[in-house]
């Protein structure tokens, strides 16, 4: 077969791509898929890196949900419930309207530090 094989895959954050995207640069230059991924991710509001390492522990914890839809919430920053219910849309596991409310709540303390 010709190509390479995935050994592994892990989401993960805006915030983590554009770190790395931002340290490539420093020695690199990017290529035009790079540099319009940074250009949006630089653009668009989102989380530091640190906070959403953090986010992403507390709502697995607090809330018992798959990393890959906490990464999901965290780029996405859903503020209502029906933005939250697209996130869960082809997930199996459907949150409840409690849950959704405590994954709001803890959105909102993350933002209101920033």
């Amino acid at each position: 077969m010709i190509g390479k094989n995935i050994i592994e895959t892990e989401p993960i954050t805006g915030a983590e791509v554009k770190e790395v995207l931002e340290e490539y640069s420093e020695d690199n230059e990017l290529n035009y898929e790079q540099n319009i991924t940074l250009n949006y991710l630089s653009r668009f509001k989102r989380y530091s890196l640190e906070d959403s390492e953090k986010l992403i522990e507390e709502l697995q914890d607090k809330v018992n949900i798959k990393q890959k839809v906490a990464v999901r919430i965290v780029d996405l920053i859903p503020k209502d419930l029906s933005d939250l219910r697209l996130i869960f849309n082809k997930e199996i596991h459907q949150p409840t309207t409690d849950e959704m409310e405590q994954i709001l709540e803890i959105l909102e303390q993350y933002e209101a530090q920033e």
